[in-house]
């Protein structure tokens, strides 16, 4: 393999590495709740070291509007519920955190 082949098969490859371990600048998923708006910032959970197949497809679907959550699903340990439990992450179910994700 000729120098300048390597070196565009290692550029690419690190593209696509970065691509699926994060989540660019601005890019966001946001959901008016009873409660609430919530914003969801992919980025912010990329830069905990999460990756996208952590909770895509095992917690949520990759279809928007598949997952009809509610506050008692996700304070059950479903949804974000998983990884919000007080261990992982914040608690859901602790009053004082309601406003790190429902804004008025």
């Amino acid at each position: 393999m000729t120098r300048s082949a390597l070196a565009v098969a290692v550029l690419l490859g690190l593209a696509l590495a970065a691509d699926v371990v994060a989540v660019p600048a601005g890019k966001s998923v946001e959901w008016d709740t009873p409660n609430g708006k919530v914003t969801l910032d992919g980025k912010v959970h990329a830069d905990k070291g999460l990756k996208c197949p952590e909770c895509h497809t095992k917690i949520f679907k990759m279809k928007k509007g598949t997952a009809a959550m509610k506050m008692d699903d996700i304070n059950a340990g479903k949804f974000c519920g998983e990884c919000h439990n007080g261990t992982k992450a914040f608690k859901t179910n602790d009053q004082g955190n309601c406003v790190r994700c429902h804004t008025k």
